[in-house]
């Protein structure tokens, strides 16, 4: 749930005690996730998904997060998962390990730029030519709450969409735009969205915006940095 740069000391204390809310969606993902793919469940804080992905019978699932202690309490409470720190990139997986991979609230725990593309160009190494993202976040909301603290932080980070919490944390809500962007600079074409409500940490409900994308046949690196399609 963390950036694998700043930030993450929050996730080592005050942010390990944290019950995480954003759901999985079970037909979403078996649409286009076979019960025998290999997936990484990359930022998964306590293995919170990668245990529902193992309930629901994925057999080869593998968490990983930068967070020692999400990941130690992980372990406590799911011993049989297969769950790893790991901080910075690459990871310590070959290219085209996993069919697919879920990013879910990850981007929103990590406000910079370069660690966002980080993040996800890892993962279009990661997941084989036709292989699946599975991403979900929060973006931009629009209500007076929201945007006042948009506002308010706006010049300190530098980018509309970045805040702090009351406890120490820094979150970031995206336009809808920049995250389809990440995806295909990672060598993904997206293939469905769909938007809908989720819970946050501190109580509330946002929007959020789930996204499935495939891996094209072309090398991530081949695609950072190009254009991408119009949305469709």
């Amino acid at each position: 749930m963390t950036s694998p740069q700043g930030f993450l000391g929050f996730w080592e204390t005050t942010g390990s005690a944290k019950t995480f809310t954003h759901p999985l969606d079970p037909a979403l993902l078996d649409a286009y996730v076979p019960r025998a793919a290999r997936v990484l469940d990359y930022g998964c804080g306590y293995g919170r998904l990668t245990a529902e992905l193992a309930g629901l019978g994925y057999r080869e699932v593998r968490g990983v997060d930068v967070s020692a202690a999400l990941i130690a309490r992980g372990r406590r409470e799911h011993p049989g998962l297969d769950l790893m720190r790991w901080a910075g990139f690459p990871l310590p997986f070959e290219e085209g390990s996993f069919d697919a991979a879920l990013l879910f609230a990850v981007l929103t725990c990590v406000p910079g730029d370069g660690d966002q593309s980080a993040i996800v160009g890892e993962l279009g190494r990661l997941v084989r030519p036709g292989g699946v993202l599975y991403l979900s976040d929060v973006p931009l909301q629009d209500d007076p709450y929201n945007q006042e603290r948009y506002a308010r932080f706006a010049q300190r980070y530098g980018t509309y969409g970045v805040f702090e919490t009351p406890d120490g944390g820094v979150f970031r809500h995206h336009p809808p735009q920049r995250l389809r962007g990440l995806v295909r600079a990672a060598g993904f074409s997206v293939v469905t969205e769909r938007v809908g409500s989720v819970a946050t940490l501190d109580g509330r409900t946002a929007g959020r915006l789930q996204i499935i994308a495939r891996r094209e046949a072309a090398a991530a690196s081949d695609a950072l940095g190009a254009p991408g399609p119009a949305p469709g």
